[in-house]
């Protein structure tokens, strides 16, 4: 039976639309060219940075993000805040502790995302990100954390993100269940593989989830 329901963060709890137009800004070049390429790195399996070396060639994204925090360090930059929460978040997450569901958020994040997440003041037991522990996905050791944290089995645990390669095939693999949500770029084209089918659960929204966990348990 599934008792904790774990959150991926970017493009599952956080929009990171402003995130992205905020870098083609920085970059000097249109919303709509950014985006573009970030879709085109989604759909050829590609990691994002892939986009900035196109855009720029030689990018580097640690000197980059230091130099923008120079230029602006007061502002978002590649940050975000409860402004890019989903609408459906907060009822969503509140729904499942109603229905008693221990509620974590666990992704691929740096430190500094801790404080805007518990800043939100979101309904969740814990907030984990990938730095703070020191091990990303889709390392097993990072679901092995996961399981840590809940103080549960594997198979207790249902794994919510929007990417099959960062997400639900390497959470299923250390034994949990997954739902992969049909959202952002990532969501809706590996939504649409056939690989979609090793999730338990494929959602439009987090609404979805109470029934699906229902249905499922």
């Amino acid at each position: 039976m599934i008792k904790a329901v774990v959150f991926d963060v970017g493009e599952t709890l956080i929009s990171e639309t402003r995130i992205w137009s905020r870098w083609a800004e920085r970059l000097g070049v249109s919303h709509f060219l950014l985006m573009g390429l970030l879709g085109g790195m989604a759909a050829l399996d590609r990691p994002h940075g892939d986009a900035f070396r196109l855009v720029r060639p030689g990018f580097d994204l640690e000197a980059e993000d230091a130099a923008w925090e120079r230029d602006d360090p007061g502002g978002l930059r590649n940050h975000f805040d409860a402004d890019d929460l989903y609408p459906d978040v907060r009822e969503a997450l509140s729904a499942l502790r109603a229905a008693g569901y221990q509620v974590i958020i666990a992704g691929n994040q740096p430190s500094r995302a801790y404080d805007a997440l518990v800043a939100m003041e979101l309904p969740a037991d814990s907030v984990h990100t990938s730095e703070g522990w020191g091990v990303s996905k889709p390392e097993p050791g990072f679901f092995a954390k996961v399981a840590a944290v809940a103080g549960r089995e594997p198979a207790e645990i249902l794994y919510v993100g929007d990417r099959l390669d960062n997400d639900v095939l390497p959470a299923a693999a250390a034994g949990m269940r997954t739902a992969l949500l049909r959202r952002g770029p990532w969501g809706y084209l590996h939504a649409d593989r056939p690989e979609a089918r090793a999730a338990d659960v494929v959602a439009d929204d987090l609404h979805a989830l109470v029934p699906a966990l229902e249905r499922l348990t």
